[in-house]
């Protein structure tokens, strides 16, 4: 028997602009005013850059100011060297190259909705009939739960700061959410047009992070069609169709790349060394990864998932049980299969488990879910006020221990006031308090009732954070005064810098300074941006030869990290 009885009076969806305007407050933020951030993030930005002021070399060699990145796949970086190109001069290259990552999240927050909506108004899904009626419509029931899916997709600490930054992880995300989608209605209607569009979805994953995750993904799909009993006649070519479509997708970078070998390099042959360096036998320190950043990662999702993973026990071979577990064990897999864990496969879990936590919610007494309501008010709003505490006392010095705190985090800053962020987060902090009004004198039966507190309180944190704390943030984890600094420094006919710096300070550097470091196989530089760390086994020490030291600085936040600019002695 299903474990669902719902009245039509808990499935009252969020209307169309709510939603649309809870996404935009979640992603605007944290990508309008912020400075490319150390580390992933800035040197994402700095092969978008050199893509977008290069050429068509730049494009097929993913390379931050002549320093190879063959890693990942070049998907995430021609969208933002596109949106440079198109909208730099008008918005800035910064603010510009962040506009990709807004459109990314809005398709992976689509994807999801859609993907929940089909599963949830399917017959299977229903919930069971009441006695005298009353129970919902099927569309009606499957918005609700598509709504309650993005909620809880948009309160998962994990995903906040990922989806804000310039990586190829968001995108991932985004494509993996829109498999989902292609997959569900590929099982709703197996034809060759759906079958290729996964295959499209595929081969777009592939050029974002490798051929590793969509191969696991189609595995997964295949998985799928024979729980659900989908005959292997039809299924195997229609995944074949998929396969080759992917691999076609791929085709106009990796022939190009391979034939025309820009600037002498061999990028594929160097991104599928990645790739097979990605997947591995089962270790230790991949169980302990999970366990250790998952706990906070997934939150809110996986207690509703696995709650779900439970109530649903006896209807394990339906189609919204089987799709999202399905994704979410191979994705666990393909985790625990990895060398070094990243953060990238702990957001591939992201999108099914937040479909398996709104089919969970169907069957969470009204006891849990006011208590994980005043968990929500307790904790978030303890937050929110600890922030606003904070704020105000590294401006006024009251109280004394919070703004020495703050201000010992970041020698040398000067806190100033931005009345507009002021404003925005004020007006948002006033949004919270009017949303736990609502939710505790209403006491709404909706069924997204349950997570609505939890998503609206994280956005609200991050409002705060990136409002009021933005300016900190931005000289905490940005290279951009440091750069300057070494600019300034550099003798008037300077043409050529070699450098050690990675590759996030070597694109801060090239992007705020113009420093104009060696190109592909140049060798004879007189200067040299030498980084070393003051904790390290050679700190302290020059490179070998006769250097004359010109500069030497850090970031103030930093208390290891050392830059000297040295020129060669004749």
């Amino acid at each position: 028997m299903k474990p669902v009885r719902l009245p039509a009076s808990a499935t009252l969806a969020l209307p169309r602009w709510a939603l649309f305007a809870l996404a935009l407050l979640y992603i605007l933020p944290g990508v309008i005013g912020r400075a490319p951030w150390k580390n992933d993030d800035a040197a994402s930005f700095g092969i978008m850059w050199t893509m977008a002021q290069g050429t068509w070399q730049d494009w097929l060699w993913p390379n931050i100011a002549g320093m190879s990145m063959p890693e990942e796949g070049p998907l995430m970086f021609w969208l933002g060297a596109l949106c440079i190109k198109l909208l730099g001069p008008l918005l800035g290259d910064i603010l510009a190259a962040r506009v990709a990552t807004i459109g990314i999240f809005l398709l992976g927050a689509l994807s999801l909705w859609f993907t929940t909506f089909h599963l949830g108004r399917r017959p299977e899904a229903q919930p069971l009939k009441l006695a005298f009626g009353g129970q919902p419509e099927p569309d009606d029931f499957g918005r609700t739960l598509a709504d309650a899916a993005l909620l809880i997709y948009l309160g998962c600490l994990g995903l906040l700061q990922h989806s804000h930054e310039t990586t190829s992880e968001p995108l991932l995300t985004a494509l993996l959410a829109l498999t989902l989608y292609r997959s569900v209605r590929y099982m709703e209607r197996p034809c060759p047009r759906n079958a290729a569009l996964i295959g499209l979805a595929l081969g777009l994953m592939t050029l974002t992070r490798g051929w590793v995750p969509p191969a696991a993904l189609l595995v997964a799909l295949f998985i799928c069609t024979r729980f659900l009993a989908m005959p292997a006649a039809r299924t195997l070519p229609h995944l074949l169709l998929s396969l080759l479509v992917a691999a076609a997708v791929t085709l106009p970078w990796t022939v190009p790349a391979m034939l025309a070998r820009p600037y002498g390099q061999a990028p594929l042959a160097a991104w599928l060394a990645w790739n097979n360096s990605q997947i591995g036998l089962p270790n230790l320190r991949a169980v302990q990864a999970f366990l250790r950043d998952g706990v906070w990662f997934f939150w809110p999702a996986w207690p509703f998932a696995l709650w779900a993973a439970y109530a649903w026990r006896r209807q394990s071979n339906l189609l919204h049980i089987v799709v999202p577990t399905t994704f979410v064990t191979i994705a666990t897999l393909l985790l625990l299969l990895h060398p070094a864990p990243e953060h990238a496969q702990l957001l591939m879990l992201m999108p099914p488990l937040a479909i398996m936590a709104a089919f969970g919610l169907l069957t969470v007494q009204r006891g849990a879910i006011n208590a994980i309501d005043w968990f929500s008010v307790t904790v978030l709003t303890l937050g929110a006020a600890v922030l606003w505490i904070f704020w105000y006392a590294q401006l006024t010095g009251w109280p004394p221990r919070p703004a020495h705190n703050v201000l010992k985090l970041l020698p040398g800053y000067v806190p100033e006031v931005n009345w507009l962020a002021t404003i925005v987060a004020a007006a948002a902090t006033l949004g919270w308090f009017l949303l736990v009004h609502w939710r505790v004198s209403r006491r709404p039966s909706v069924l997204w009732r349950a997570v609505v507190l939890s998503s609206g309180g994280v956005i609200l944190i991050w409002i705060l954070l990136m409002t009021l704390f933005l300016p900190h943030m931005n000289y905490s984890k940005s290279y951009a005064t440091v750069a300057r600094q070494v600019a300034e420094a550099l003798p008037a006919d300077t043409d050529c810098i070699a450098t050690n710096a990675g590759p996030a300070q070597r694109a801060s550097f090239a992007y705020f300074g113009k420093l104009p470091f060696s190109a592909v196989g140049q060798t004879g530089c007189q200067l040299l941006l030498w980084q070393y760390d003051v904790r390290g086994p050679n700190a302290g020490k020059t490179p070998a030869g006769n250097w004359t030291v010109l500069w030497e600085g850090r970031r103030a936040s930093d208390r290891s990290e050392r830059f000297r600019l040295l020129r060669r002695a004749p």
